[in-house]
């Protein structure tokens, strides 16, 4: 059950922040306050040193999304921020060549 997962912003509210910040920035209103939300089911498992990804939903890895998917591509300034939407639902969230994040 997802409501066992912590909030993704109690484990890495700087993340949080920022995102929502570059959300709002380009005009995804919904999604910067719907980010405060996600829960942190797993993070990533492909095992590449360059990603800190974060799993948001439940999902079968590699799998497709399907209909009513799409990504939403951030400029921050470090690394590659990109979100993994399904049904204006942040499913995914792409966390790539930035410095090691702190967990709280």
């Amino acid at each position: 059950m997802e409501d066992d997962h912590p909030f993704v912003r109690e484990v890495y509210p700087e993340l949080v922040e920022e995102l929502s910040r570059l959300l709002e920035g380009i005009g995804e209103r919904y999604l910067s306050v719907s980010v405060r939300q996600a829960r942190m089911i797993a993070p990533c498992e492909c095992g590449d040193g360059f990603c800190q990804s974060i799993r948001t939903a439940e999902h079968e890895p590699g799998a497709p999304y399907g209909p009513g998917h799409r990504n939403v591509m951030l400029d921050p300034e470090e690394g590659m921020l990109i979100l993994d939407v399904v049904d204006e639902r942040i499913v995914y969230i792409e966390v790539l060549f930035r410095a090691p994040m702190k967990r709280l």
